[in-house]
């Protein structure tokens, strides 16, 4: 591959790179691409990462994109800029990402005249076991249409890598299941007492207070209202939450929801906003247990990443958080709508004597060592040379058809 060949990364925000792409663009670097990548820079407002992006070696490119699919008219737009990024840099290679990012960069290399590879990375299905029934037929039919126009389609997931099973790729298409975005085990480690005894400090919790933690956008699905209703139970059922704490760290459309029901519920004292942190692994380390309620997840970086640090989930049951919770022992499942089941969780975990308490914190651990960054980059380096090969095998095959064709006219003015 020579060192002229361009890779698009297509999502639909910015802060998509940092979270899950960053090594992508690192091993396409590496094989010779010059790699770009394209998402609504706008999104999050709250957040700018385009220094970063660029200082990783890669040309960014906003475009109009919305997470939304039915905002049709800035999707239209953004088909449009990416057929022009297409074309303007001969861009070979699609790696494409969400719903939305997916169905424009399926269509942009089923369209463009540049024919490029395009690899899509589903993080998970809308159409999950226990969807809506819209869900179950719209996206499943836009998936399985949008999956004839797919070299290689990957998964995260066992529930997704079933469905995807019955989907018809482009011919020769190739189906994968990879282990996530890969989980950094070096950052995502257990820390000392002393650093939680600091890091409680510095957030006002208290050295003895029964710490519980969320990380993730405020949003319906990260449904970390469910907790604070696990929460008021608690109270109403006559149980004191002086020593609980509970904070949620992110931001999002849901911010003064949570607020205006944190409020309503009486629980000022026990519920904190911590808004968007980029200090994540302080603060989830230094926790008693970490509540992780997604309505649907295609993997759950956020769960892994407790669980590395030796911290209990106490989690929702859908298809990401099977890959690897374990009930009763790295931690507490339930449906992502009980608000009792929450609550009992919370309770199991307080009560675990010192013995039981070490013995699930190693096996948090030990239960996400399959999820590591080392695993995921292997899958997504073979995925990416096979890749290589294809547009190697396109290219032969182009050469050939020219060769013919010139072969066929020069004949065909000598004879005459």
């Amino acid at each position: 591959m020579n060192t002229e060949a361009h890779a698009l990364i297509l999502a639909t925000t910015q802060d998509f790179f940092g979270k899950f792409e960053q090594q992508n663009a690192v091993l396409l670097q590496k094989m010779g691409f010059c790699v770009h990548y394209a998402a609504n820079m706008n999104e999050p407002a709250y957040l700018s990462e385009r220094g970063a992006i660029e200082a990783a070696g890669v040309m960014v490119h906003h475009i109009d994109i919305a997470r939304s699919p039915f905002m049709v008219q800035y999707n239209q737009k953004a088909l449009r800029q990416v057929l022009r990024l297409i074309h303007r840099y001969r861009i070979r290679l699609i790696h494409c990402h969400t719903p939305v990012g997916g169905l424009c960069g399926r269509l942009a290399g089923a369209w463009s005249t540049q024919a490029p590879l395009v690899i899509y990375t589903a993080h998970g299905f809308h159409f999950y076991k226990g969807a809506p029934a819209v869900n179950q037929l719209a996206y499943y039919r836009v998936e399985q249409a949008l999956a004839r126009q797919t070299d290689i389609l990957i998964v995260i997931n066992e529930e997704d890598y079933r469905a995807a099973k019955h989907f018809r790729l482009k011919k020769g298409g190739q189906l994968y299941k990879i282990p996530g975005a890969g989980l950094d085990v070096s950052r995502f480690s257990p820390i000392s007492e002393e650093q939680k005894r600091r890091n409680r400090r510095r957030l006002g919790i208290g050295e003895n207070a029964f710490f519980l933690v969320s990380a993730g956008e405020l949003n319906q699905n990260k449904n970390q209202q469910v907790v604070l209703e696990a929460l008021l139970k608690m109270r109403q059922n006559g149980i004191r939450l002086d020593n609980i704490r509970y904070g949620i760290c992110g931001d999002g459309f849901f911010r003064e929801r949570l607020q205006e029901q944190i409020q309503k519920y009486g629980l000022t004292d026990v519920a904190m906003l911590f808004g968007y942190r980029t200090d994540i692994p302080q603060v989830v380390g230094c926790a008693d247990a970490a509540v992780f309620p997604s309505r649907r997840e295609g993997l759950g970086m956020a769960g892994l990443e407790a669980l590395a640090m030796g911290i209990p989930v106490i989690a929702a049951d859908n298809r990401g958080t099977r890959e690897y919770m374990e009930h009763g022992r790295n931690g507490y499942v339930c449906r992502y709508d009980d608000a009792e089941g929450f609550m009992k969780g919370i309770q199991t975990i307080m009560g675990l004597d010192a013995e039981k308490k070490r013995r699930m914190q190693a096996y948090c651990r030990a239960s996400v060592r399959p999820f590591a960054r080392e695993y995921s980059e292997a899958a997504m380096q073979r995925i990416y040379y096979a890749a290589k090969e294809k547009l190697a095998q396109k290219e032969e095959r182009s050469r050939e058809e020219h060769a013919g064709q010139s072969q066929y006219y020069h004949g065909h003015i000598q004879s005459r």
